[in-house]
């Protein structure tokens, strides 16, 4: 097995990290750590148990499943097992039957008696005033036991409590009772860094925190499992909305052309403070249509319930909620969606009739796009793909565009019409010419397009617009922090799945709304 290993320090708590990373991980269903004076003065000092963990444990063991007993037995357990407890017997009866194989430094704990199942494997490392034991989970089945050598989570739990006493304690193992407090005091966050939901990523190495975490705005707020660390440094908000429109058009008065159009709204916050408070709102125009069919992000802390009701399922009657739209959140490290939603728009950004037509073993190709004038001419890009199936190779191409530029690839049978970043003044485009497949290989296949089957694919982007209207002000995003954060939005207008069928061919259709 290869582990990597560097050196990482937290600005946050002052203290150096050291990054182990293996073949494989392992959890932690708990942990002790137990301070003594010469096995007098006993208590547990910290403790942590692992829900999701012991849940992944009961799972695997089945009807061999022991639970965690409380702190009061795990303590006597483990001190008669060390030899801490009863100083004046030299023999114990559990812990010293020559029956029992000792496997140190894995321990065996019968908190319901010898004949009753035990918890295998405690770990346990003592220093100085402090012991220190965990219980990992074991991927195995209970019997036959596999060896200690085997067990990759006996090891990375080895290595996880040793970073942990090198932590705790000052080089040496001398005693600090001011420094040991203070680390102590400092665990449950540095935990959440190295062992988030009990599975151990990294281990504290020598550190010397001068005091703990400075409170930030929340002042003594308790961080949440979910959130592994905090934020230091220049606050920024950055609020991304993209609305993707999907379209169906088949030129034909017998068949009903279909589109739909959703929205997502991507957050990254770094913002400082355990539980930041953060709100953006969404607004539409006047005469927009609402929103529909949103959901939330688990982090969003309120909203009114009339927000979540609108449907695209029921028909719109005028009394929808059309915002503005506030999502107060608390968010998270990592960049996370805040929002999503559809939306019902008139028209679809751009119109097109495709025509194909068998002429003299050639094919006639008739293309006309429009631009609605409802959408912003500014393109970051525009090009129409137009693929041939179950033909032979591309022979002579003779085909013109009225705007743009046309590449032509024959090994794959494809037209690709770039219309580069504006539409002409006439917001209308054409392609028109002949085709002809006499090359001396066949050419892609698909089972759908045969014959007279086939389509042309639009692929847009038009930045700074969304057909909705909907968009999020720069000035209405509240941040409530201690800094004045630098707050960046931005809004586009995305192509997916946009065909525009041959009219003069079969093609798919759909009988209901496009699905999302």
């Amino acid at each position: 097995m290869i582990i990597c290993k560097y050196l990482y320090r937290n600005h946050t708590t002052n203290c150096a990290f050291l990054f182990v990373y293996a073949a494989g991980q392992m959890s932690v269903r708990a942990l002790w750590i137990i301070s003594h004076e010469k096995g007098e003065n006993v208590s547990i000092r910290f403790s942590r148990r692992f829900a999701t963990v012991e849940h992944r444990a009961k799972r695997l063991a089945g009807s061999s499943y022991v639970a965690v007993p409380d702190e009061s037995t795990v303590l006597q357990l483990l001190l008669t097992e060390l030899g801490l407890s009863d100083s004046d017997k030299s023999y114990v009866a559990v812990r010293d039957d020559c029956l029992n194989c000792p496997r140190s430094p894995a321990l065996e704990l019968h908190a319901d008696g010898p004949d009753k199942g035990g918890l295998w494997p405690v770990l346990a490392i003592s220093q100085g005033p402090l012991i220190l034991a965990c219980l990992p989970l074991v991927d195995a089945p209970p019997e036959p036991r596999p060896p200690l050598s085997s067990l990759l989570s006996v090891s990375q739990g080895l290595t996880l409590l040793s970073g942990l006493q090198a932590f705790l304690l000052s080089s040496g193992g001398k005693t600090d009772i001011e420094g040991l407090a203070s680390r102590l005091a400092m665990l449950p966050s540095v935990l959440l860094q190295i062992c988030p939901l009990g599975t151990p990523l990294d281990v504290p190495l020598l550190g010397s925190p001068a005091s703990p975490t400075v409170p930030g705005p929340a002042g003594n707020q308790k961080q949440p499992a979910w959130k592994t660390g905090l934020h230091r440094g220049r606050a920024v908000v950055n609020v991304a909305l993209v609305e993707t429109v999907r379209s169906m058009q088949y030129g034909n008065r017998g068949r009903q052309d279909l589109w739909d159009v959703y929205g997502t709204v991507t957050c990254k916050c770094e913002v400082e403070g355990v539980l930041p408070n953060v709100t953006v709102t969404l607004t539409l125009p006047p005469n927009g249509s609402p929103l529909q069919d949103i959901l939330v992000h688990p982090c969003v802390t309120s909203l009114d319930s009339s927000i979540l009701t609108a449907s695209s399922v029921d028909n719109y009657d005028g009394s929808a909620f059309s915002g503005p739209y506030k999502f107060p959140f608390s968010p998270p490290l990592e960049p996370f969606r805040l929002c999503s939603y559809t939306s019902q728009v008139p028209v679809p950004p751009i119109l097109g009739l495709y025509q194909l037509k068998e002429e003299e073993n050639q094919l006639r190709v008739s293309v006309t796009l429009k631009l609605h004038e409802s959408v912003k001419n500014s393109f970051e890009y525009c090009e129409a793909h137009l693929p041939f199936f179950n033909r032979d190779q591309m022979g002579v191409v003779d085909v013109k565009v009225s705007s743009g530029q046309l590449d032509i690839l024959k090994e794959k049978n494809l037209l690709v019409w770039g219309l580069g970043q504006k539409f002409p003044k006439s917001r209308e485009v054409t392609m028109e010419g002949k085709i002809s497949f006499s090359g001396p290989t066949p050419g892609p296949t698909d089972p759908l397009c045969i014959g007279l089957t086939a389509y042309v694919k639009l692929y847009f982007k038009v930045p700074d617009m969304t057909l909705s209207g909907c968009c999020v002000d720069q000035h209405s995003v509240q941040v409530y922090s201690s800094a004045k954060p630098r707050i960046a939005t931005s809004r586009e207008l995305l192509s997916k799945e946009y065909f525009l069928w041959n009219s003069t061919g079969t093609a798919p259709v759909s009988s209901g709304q496009m699905m999302l």
